[in-house]
């Protein structure tokens, strides 16, 4: 059991070795486009969520 946990770990580290990560301001970009893209979905949704419920209230 421990002889399988060990090979999965070193097996892991050699695919952790090949990755290529992404720079400080590349992971920083990313992450501004997915804060902003959430932020207008929810500023949309919220907009349509409102103009239904003007519509039902209006409608009963």
């Amino acid at each position: 059991m421990i002889s399988k946990a060990t090979k999965f770990l070193s097996e892991v580290k050699v695919e952790v070795k090949k990755v290529t990560w992404p720079s400080k301001k590349e992971a920083i970009g990313g992450t501004t486009v997915v804060v902003v893209v959430v932020f207008l979905v929810a500023l949309f949704l919220g907009i349509v969520d409102a103009l239904l419920s003007k519509i039902v209230q209006f409608l009963i």
